[in-house]
């Protein structure tokens, strides 16, 4: 029977973590401007350095968070029945749907990242995420899935069955499938608040929604601001290697196997399902971090990479030039039992020296 079911928890103090991205923060600094708050399914954190004359603070949360508001509820909430994702998951099949700019632009990202890891990314697993117990609807069974479930699952699994024509503003499915953006939306929502703040004439801030980040500028006496890794146990948090965005403007994403899972007879399953196969991920990648100019890109090629295993990930990356952070059991590694792969676009970011 499964003996653990983990979910992702996160703990403030000096240091915030959240789903293995943490960053530091001087709790006396009186200089930073925080805002916090609740979208998507998880906790917001928001703060500016150096916050700008002239700009109301009560006005700038109330325009986040009609912005927010409109992102989740409004337009790429599985939860919320009115919203424009589950009005076109419940749309029939073979029909054009008219679709918002913001939900095509993120459909045409995901489409794109499946396409260049075969899919290994796909927005339409959701049955199998359903079917292994790690959707919305917690599985009380005592045992994983049979062959013929999973078999059935796999058959409504398939991004190429989601069809966009963008010239018509319109979206279609082919075949009864599921989208669910949450390895991409959240970055997404991050990326629009940066744009926003960008537009007022906000110069330096760190911006983060679930673990997914924006950082641009520097803190208050021209600091870095310094983001960190964790390790990938679920145990207390340990921080595994802290870099520096050394005042540019950096996206940050993070996916790991260690916070969500459950065993059954000592076999342990991940949350992260390979969509391919229908089976949850089996290797050695304990945690992979991707630094890129849109976070919602990030966000995407973290769980991308995570499904394809080291290997295959340094291979993807090298291949597209990506700034990435790859930490993976190895018995040779350290006390901990991990090792790292560092690539030399986000090498640059570990040392605070221009």
């Amino acid at each position: 029977m499964k003996d653990i079911i983990r979910h992702h928890s996160y703990s403030i103090s000096f240091i915030v973590v959240l789903l293995g991205v943490v960053f530091l923060y001087d709790r006396g600094d009186r200089e930073v401007y925080q805002l916090n708050g609740f979208t998507m399914g998880t906790s917001y954190q928001f703060q500016i350095a150096n916050f700008p004359d002239g700009l109301d603070e009560d006005d700038l949360a109330n325009d986040i968070g009609e912005l927010l508001e409109d992102l989740d509820r409004g337009t790429f909430s599985t939860y919320a029945q009115d919203s424009e994702l589950s009005k076109f998951n419940q749309h029939s099949l073979n029909t054009p749907f008219p679709a918002s700019a913001k939900l095509i632009e993120v459909l045409l990202l995901a489409q794109q990242i499946s396409s260049l890891s075969d899919g290994a990314f796909d927005i339409t697993v959701g049955p199998l995420v359903n079917l292994w117990g790690f959707g919305p609807v917690i599985k009380m069974e005592d045992s994983s899935p049979a062959q013929n479930e999973i078999d059935e699952a796999l058959g409504r699994v398939n991004f190429r069955s989601l069809l966009i024509d963008a010239s018509k503003s319109e979206i279609s499915k082919s075949q009864d499938i599921y989208v669910d953006l949450s390895a991409i939306a959240k970055g997404y929502a991050v990326d629009e608040v940066a744009s926003h703040f960008d537009d007022i004439g906000i110069d330096n801030y760190f911006l983060e929604i679930g673990g997914e980040l924006k950082i641009k500028g520097l803190k208050s006496g021209g600091e870095s601001w310094v983001p960190a890794i964790e390790t990938p146990m679920d145990s207390e948090s340990q921080i595994y290697q802290i870099f520096f965005n050394r005042g540019d403007s950096i996206a940050v994403a993070g996916s790991g196997d260690y916070r969500n899972y459950f065993e059954e007879e000592g076999i342990r399953y991940s949350h992260e399902i390979d969509p391919r196969n229908g089976r949850p991920i089996s290797h050695t990648l304990a945690a992979s971090y991707v630094i890129d100019d849109s976070v919602a890109r990030a966000d995407a090629l973290a769980t991308t990479f995570m499904v394809l295993g080291l290997d295959q990930s340094i291979e993807l990356a090298e291949r597209l030039g990506q700034a990435v952070y790859f930490i993976y059991k190895d018995e040779n590694g350290d006390a901990n039992g991990f090792s790292a792969y560092v690539s030399d676009k986000f090498d640059q970011y570990l040392t605070n020296e221009e």
